[in-house]
């Protein structure tokens, strides 16, 4: 049983060039640093914080202009790297001294391989869940056309179509409504609608059309697991750059729980596979 003074969350903010961030962390030990994807913030990884707790000092956060991290000045389109420099910053506050773990989802998980290809040292294990890196993929041509298709059917119809759109283009898995994420993260529901336009306008096409750094993450790729859903198998773009990233360095990729957002689908399962590949490390 897990000891809920151990698992609350304590607050904190972090001035970083060009914005402050707001982070939580909870649990004892080494860091696990959890990066969220897309319109999420810190709590996308609510429902399997606690286990994770329970053998680490969980620290999660909502990235620049997300949620409650602001930002000083326009919002523009968002750089991998700045946001890399984000994560390094927080992993040098909160775990100056030891090694930590990084956990990144989706476009989390871009920035995590991003951190990790410009600070291996700093790292002892990352896992890399969906990264969706169009550009490794042997023709990313299709995929780069559907998220610029999503892109502008934003611009012109707003956040709900574009969504629509997109799940269809991702196979026509039914797009999760407020009312339908799981309760632990219920109340993250209002925050992620408000980020979508920051997300469809600002993030999506500009990181998944990065070029990730192969040289150094072949020379880093004994402290990485690329992670992949099980229900994702027929995304080409979310289950594609991970198993092809795998070939190219190579690396391990590992098949967890649920799809894209098995975090929130299955936290439990999700949470005791991710303590497990950490333990291997």
């Amino acid at each position: 049983m897990t000891n809920p003074a151990m698992t609350r969350p304590t607050t904190g903010t972090l001035k970083v060039p060009g914005a402050t961030l707001h982070y939580e962390k909870r649990g004892s030990g080494p860091v696990l640093l959890l990066i969220p994807g897309g319109a999420a913030d810190a709590g996308l990884y609510e429902g399997m914080a606690a286990d994770l707790a329970t053998r680490y000092t969980v620290v999660s956060y909502d990235p620049r202009g997300l949620s409650r991290s602001p930002l000083d000045g326009p919002l523009t389109d968002q750089r991998v790297e700045v946001w890399s420099d984000d994560a390094h910053r927080l992993l040098e506050l909160l775990s100056p001294d030891r090694d930590p773990c990084v956990l990144g989802s989706s476009s989390g998980a871009i920035v995590a391989l991003d951190l990790l290809a410009r600070h291996p040292e700093r790292l002892r294990r990352v896992v890399a869940h969906e990264p969706p890196l169009l550009e490794v993929l042997d023709d990313p041509a299709p995929h780069r056309a559907l998220f610029a298709e999503v892109r502008e059917t934003f611009r012109e119809r707003g956040a709900s179509p574009a969504m629509a759109r997109f799940s269809e283009g991702l196979g026509g898995r039914p797009a999760e409504r407020a009312t339908e994420l799981p309760p632990e993260i219920q109340e993250m529901a209002s925050r992620m609608h408000a980020n979508l336009p920051v997300f469809l306008e600002h993030m999506l096409c500009p990181f998944s059309s990065t070029a990730p750094d192969i040289p150094a993450l072949r020379r880093a790729s004994n402290r990485l697991l690329l992670a992949v859903g099980r229900d994702s198998r027929d995304q080409q773009p979310l289950y594609g750059p991970a198993t092809r990233l795998a070939e190219l360095l190579p690396a391990k990729v590992e098949e967890f729980p649920g799809g894209h957002v098995g975090c929130t689908e299955h936290p439990k399962e999700f949470a005791k596979q991710l303590l497990t590949a950490l333990a291997d490390a």
